[in-house]
């Protein structure tokens, strides 16, 4: 028998893995009445020195993502999600997840997908085994 999940953690980027991920989190929410919270890493590795050092391009960058991540928020509502959260962390996407997210936001599973699309910059399915193997809690790697 399956257990029933209070909170659910799913991570976004833009592949194709993470959007079907997506989509079975919204699907596993209805169905368990969990809260749904969604988290897109920022990766500070992708900027170099320059735009490290201009306030503008990491705001730039942030108020992007942000937009992209209410979008998320708003596609889960839209599909009948009662409660929807979604966060926006920095640095190295699996850890950051294993060791900030979830602690903070303690949920009772991670759903991830499994591959990122080659060369996009917010790519957590690279990551998904170093989350695998990590986290405190169950992974799903959707594929």
């Amino acid at each position: 028998m399956e257990a029933d999940f209070n909170r659910i953690l799913v991570g976004v980027d833009d592949s194709a893995d993470a959007k079907l991920a997506f989509k079975y989190a919204i699907h596993r929410a209805k169905q368990d009445g969990a809260e749904l919270v969604i988290v897109s890493i920022l990766e500070d590795d992708d900027m170099n020195v320059y735009q490290a050092l201009s306030k503008d391009y990491v705001h730039g960058e942030r108020d992007e993502l942000e937009q992209h991540i209410l979008k998320y928020q708003k596609e889960a509502q839209d599909a009948g999600v009662e409660k929807v959260r979604a966060m926006i962390a920095e640095g190295e996407p699996g850890e950051t997840i294993v060791k900030d997210v979830i602690p903070h936001v303690q949920p009772d599973i991670l759903i991830i997908g499994s591959e990122a699309k080659k060369g996009i910059k917010r790519h957590l399915g690279s990551q998904a085994a170093y989350m695998a193997k990590y986290s405190p809690i169950s992974v799903l790697v959707i594929r």
